[in-house]
């Protein structure tokens, strides 16, 4: 089976390389991105600015193949793909909530931006702490590490 997406935009950030990037958005306060979203999609940002947060999709265009088990930024220890955050998966999909600033006609204006310039992203959603909040009681081997998270910055391990 083959699936394929359109991107509805790309991200405009300050982040052209992928060395010393945030890792996750908690390191990235009060850094500011800009999705530019096509033309042909501009017509679904109808009503969005009424959410605080917003759930980001992007393809990881820089991610070339992937690992089935990897050595997570937060941890020395090596772990299965699906039970980290790392960014080299069978499919590069990235996924961040942000804090959604303001909507033009043609674009989004994000809070907390963890990820790299020109990067294609695929889809919006809003946050609803209704829907997606949970009061989760386990968190395997993030517990006590995630927040490094804060901190800690991108290296070149998971780069093409």
């Amino acid at each position: 089976m083959k699936i394929t997406y359109t991107p509805i935009g790309f991200f405009r950030t300050p982040y052209t390389d992928i060395k010393g990037m945030p890792i996750q958005p908690i390191g990235a306060t009060g850094i500011e991105g800009i999705i530019e979203v096509m033309p042909e999609f501009r017509e679904g940002l109808k009503d969005l600015e009424g959410f605080s947060h917003v759930y980001v999709l992007y393809h990881l265009h820089k991610i070339v193949g992937y690992d089935l088990v990897v050595k997570p930024f937060l941890d020395t220890d090596q772990h299965g793909i699906f039970a980290t955050r790392s960014p080299k998966r069978p499919n590069p999909i990235g996924l961040s909530v942000m804090r959604l600033k303001s909507v033009t006609a043609s674009s989004i204006i994000l809070e907390g931006v963890d990820v790299l310039d020109k990067t294609p992203v695929i889809d919006i959603k809003p946050y609803v702490a209704d829907f997606d909040r949970c009061d989760a009681d386990r968190f395997g081997w993030f517990e006590g590490k995630s927040i490094n998270a804060i901190h800690h910055r991108s290296d070149e391990r998971f780069a093409a």
